[in-house]
C-alpha cells in the first residue's frame, strides 16, 4: 500500500523591533510561505510578529513548536546587543547556549582570525544540540532544534539560505489553487459562495478578496485544494453561479 502523505502545518515568527516599528518592511512572510508550499507541500497557517524581548520569545517558541509542526524565525541572529534569538530559544528548550564549533570555524575562516571580534563570535553561539543551515551568501549560518528553524532577516540572505532548510523538513500535500476575477461585488455572491464553500468545506477552500482595477470594482474567487479534482468541481461549481449571475470575468 502507497503511504499517504499527510498535511504538515508551519508558523512563521518574525522577530525584531523594526518591523513593529514600521522602519523595517518585512518580505519574508509571502517568500517563506510560498516556498514551503510550492517545493515543500508544508501550509503556513499562523504568522506572528514579536519584538526582541526574550520573554516573549521564549513564549511564542513554546507554543508555536507545540502547536505546529514547524516554527520557522527569522531575525535576531546577528552580532549586536539585541540580536538575541538563539539565546532565547536556548532558553525556550532548557539546553545550554553555546559556541557551535562548527559555525565557530565557518565564520573564523570566512573573516580570519585577526577580523573574528566578539561580534562576529556570537553568531556561532547556539543551542546546544541545534543543526546548522549553511549560509552560501555571507557564511553566518542558521540553525535548527527539534521543529524550530531559524533564519537572518535580511531577506537576500535568508532566500539563499532557504534551499538548505530542506533536508530537516518531512513533505507534506502541496496546496494547489485556482483564481477567477470576476466583475461583482462581494454581496452580490457571497449567499450562493457560502452554499459553494459549504458542499466542498471537507477538501476544498474558497477565499473572496475584492480588487479594484481598470476604474472597475470586482471580486478575485481563489479556490485551493490539495485535490486537482476537487479544485476543478468547486470551479465548475462557482462558473455556473457567475452564469446564472450573468457576471463578467476579467481576464488576465
Amino acid at each position: 500500500m502507497k503511504k499517504k502523505i499527510k498535511k504538515i502545518y508551519a508558523a512563521i515568527l518574525i522577530i525584531g523591533n523594526e518591523i513593529l516599528s514600521g522602519r523595517t518592511q518585512d518580505k519574508n512572510i509571502a517568500f517563506i510561505s510560498n516556498w514551503l508550499n510550492s517545493k515543500c507541500g508544508i501550509t503556513v497557517n499562523e504568522v506572528r510578529i514579536i519584538p526582541d524581548i526574550e520573554k516573549i520569545i521564549v513564549e511564542n517558541i513554546l507554543i508555536l513548536s507545540k502547536k505546529f509542526n514547524y516554527v520557522f524565525t527569522t531575525g535576531g541572529i546577528g552580532p549586536t546587543h539585541d540580536d538575541i534569538t538563539a539565546q532565547s530559544i536556548a532558553k525556550a528548550f532548557k539546553v545550554k547556549y553555546e559556541y557551535h564549533n562548527e559555525a565557530y570555524t565557518i565564520l573564523e575562516n570566512y573573516y580570519g582570525k585577526n577580523k573574528f571580534n566578539e561580534g562576529r563570535k556570537k553568531m556561532a553561539k547556539m543551542p546546544r544540540g541545534a543543526k546548522l543551515i549553511y549560509n552560501p551568501s555571507s557564511a553566518a549560518p542558521g540553525f535548527i532544534i527539534k521543529n524550530a528553524i531559524c533564519l537572518p532577516g535580511v531577506p537576500s540572505i535568508l532566500n539563499s539560505m532557504v534551499e538548505n532548510c530542506k533536508r530537516y523538513l518531512i513533505k507534506g500535500l502541496k496546496v494547489h489553487s485556482k483564481t477567477l476575477n470576476l466583475y461583482t461585488v462581494e454581496s452580490n455572491i457571497s449567499k450562493e459562495l457560502g452554499l459553494i464553500q459549504k458542499k466542498f468545506k471537507k477538501f476544498v477552500d474558497i477565499g473572496s478578496y475584492p480588487f479594484f482595477r481598470l476604474g472597475k470594482i470586482g471580486v478575485a474567487i481563489v479556490i485551493r485544494s490539495s485535490s486537482i479534482i476537487q479544485i476543478k468541481m468547486a470551479k465548475k461549481a462557482i462558473n455556473k453561479l457567475v452564469k446564472l449571475k450573468k457576471i463578467r470575468k476579467l481576464k488576465i
